[in-house]
């Protein structure tokens, strides 16, 4: 802070200088040859900044109407390429490496899917309840932007009601000074007046506009990217993959637990095998017809 303190201090009569040269060549002017600057100029310091703060208003609204055009589209949340490279992997059975394509992507349906990846060795309920929480979760951020032109919407009207207050301030002046014998004087003012209220309305209008289009579409499209995660994830064998690990420091291999007991099942199914009586292949007990000659076995 010491450090800006000489620059603010080398640019203040500037800044002042700036201010001051066109109020004084708007003041010399009559109020009906004065332009919309020039009327602005001539409300004094305070309107000045309240039409700065207006004018950033204005701007921050547009910064985020066209970042919410850009990011409000099923190709945004998500890209077609992701999905088929997400599908491949999932096909294939290397959910780690679905994971990591996950990990090193942040659009919606990558966030979503990672978590959902992660709990994929609990189960079928365990996955389908974290695409919900994960959806949620995700879609309030997007939502979050949206509030901000809402909030913007508010805070407008009530800046263009301040710089009405100064400029009835300003107009009752001229009044009491000179009473009605300086109507042009005591127009400019009310005209400052109408230009401050105007200005928040101008800005509130089209900020609620967008507000409730931008509300409706996000809802359209994340509903849209949900179905896709779910079209997504309808195929996994859950019941195979039973306490499998995916995430962070995991290979995608199934922990050595799952596969001893997934090994004993296994056993157990192999010495209830016997050999067919008639042509020696191996078959469970009670299966009939024999699957290698046909044979009809009765196993009473």
């Amino acid at each position: 802070m010491p450090k800006l303190k000489p620059t603010i201090q080398r640019l203040l009569p500037i800044l002042l200088l700036f201010l001051a040269s066109p109020l004084a060549m708007a003041s010399d002017k009559p109020p009906d040859e004065m332009n919309i600057i020039e009327t602005i100029l001539h409300g004094g310091p305070l309107i000045v900044m309240i039409w700065l703060c207006i004018l950033g208003t204005s701007m921050v609204m547009i910064t985020y109407i066209i970042q919410l055009f850009m990011t409000l589209r099923v190709d945004s949340l998500a890209p077609k390429a992701l999905l088929d490279s997400l599908a491949s992997s999932v096909r294939a059975g290397n959910f780690q490496e679905a994971w990591e394509i996950c990990n090193a992507n942040k659009v919606y349906i990558a966030q979503v899917l990672r978590g959902a990846l992660e709990r994929l060795g609990r189960g079928k309920d365990a996955v389908e309840n974290s695409l919900i929480e994960l959806s949620m979760r995700e879609g309030q951020i997007i939502k979050t932007k949206i509030s901000y032109i809402s909030v913007i919407g508010v805070i407008a009207p009530m800046i263009g009601l301040l710089g009405t207050v100064i400029g009835m301030m300003g107009a009752f002046a001229v009044l009491g000074s000179s009473g009605v014998a300086d109507p042009r004087g005591l127009a400019l003012r009310i005209g400052e007046v109408l230009m401050a209220t105007a200005s928040g309305l101008f800005i509130a209008i089209p900020a609620f506009i967008f507000y409730y289009y931008f509300r409706n579409l996000a809802t359209i499209v994340l509903v849209a990217a949900d179905d896709k995660l779910r079209h997504l994830m309808e195929d996994v064998p859950y019941d195979e993959i039973q306490g499998i690990h995916v995430g962070e420091g995991y290979d995608g291999s199934v922990p050595q637990h799952a596969a001893s007991a997934s090994s004993g099942l296994s056993q157990k199914v192999s010495s209830d095998a016997v050999a067919c009586p008639v042509c020696g292949g191996e078959i469970s007990s009670g299966q009939t017809p024999c699957p290698h000659c046909g044979t009809v076995i009765d196993w009473s």
